[in-house]
């Protein structure tokens, strides 16, 4: 599988030159919502992907349609990257902080929740599937860990979910975009070591341990009912 959405044009493949400014416009739009919300004008994200307004309005004839394919190609990033982290990565632990910083690269963790809210009458069944098949892949990373002992037994998914969220987000300020970055894997290593079991550890971790059940029913990833 890949990370994208079926680049089609109704029954029609896209052609490669159509599929590159498809792939663009998600891209820019993704790192354009992240930056400066649902709301953030059209026009920037056409010209952060190097393509006029026009361009982005025959792939996506408005917002809610664009909001949708950043967030469905999101979803199968997700599964694609902790597919390839547990593929590639034998150790499971390391398998999950492999995905931890993938997610970190791809923004998923950032651009989700600050759309979810915007789409959720678009929730359908696509979307519902691909989210769910992400969740599996996590949660399977998540599993191993915990089977390898490596994991400390109290952490849940929703733990990983929302420190990769946390993570994630921009900073505020005039940080420029790489320094961000850079800063988030750099604290995603410093927080690795709470996220390892200790042998003769007896410090208990404050505050609830939500599954991924009930981070659907009540946590920010989750689209309002």
């Amino acid at each position: 599988m890949t990370g994208d959405i079926p680049a089609v044009d109704g029954d029609r493949p896209l052609r490669a030159d159509a599929r590159r400014n498809r792939d663009q416009i998600l891209g820019a739009a993704r790192d354009v919502f992240v930056e400066h919300g649902a709301n953030a004008p059209l026009e920037l994200i056409a010209k952060r992907a190097g393509t006029g307004i026009a361009t982005l309005y025959r792939r996506f004839p408005d917002r809610a349609a664009l909001m949708r394919a950043v967030v469905l190609q999101a979803w199968r990033r997700t599964e694609e990257i902790a597919t390839s982290a547990a593929d590639e990565e034998p150790d499971p632990f390391r398998a999950l902080i492999h995905y931890m910083h993938s997610a970190l690269d791809i923004r998923v963790a950032a651009v989700v929740p600050a759309l979810l809210a915007e789409i959720a009458e678009l929730d359908d069944v696509e979307m519902q599937t691909a989210r769910g098949r992400a969740a599996q892949r996590v949660q399977a990373l998540i599993d191993g860990a915990h089977r390898s002992g490596a994991l400390r037994p109290d952490v849940t998914f929703a733990d990983i979910g929302l420190l990769v969220v946390r993570l994630s987000r921009p900073l505020p300020g005039s940080m420029s975009r790489e320094l961000n970055d850079e800063l988030a894997h750099r604290h995603l290593q410093l927080l690795v070591h709470g996220l390892r079991a200790e042998p003769d550890g007896d410090v208990k971790i404050q505050g609830p341990a939500l599954s991924l059940e009930e981070l659907n029913r009540s946590g920010p990833l989750a689209p309002p009912r």
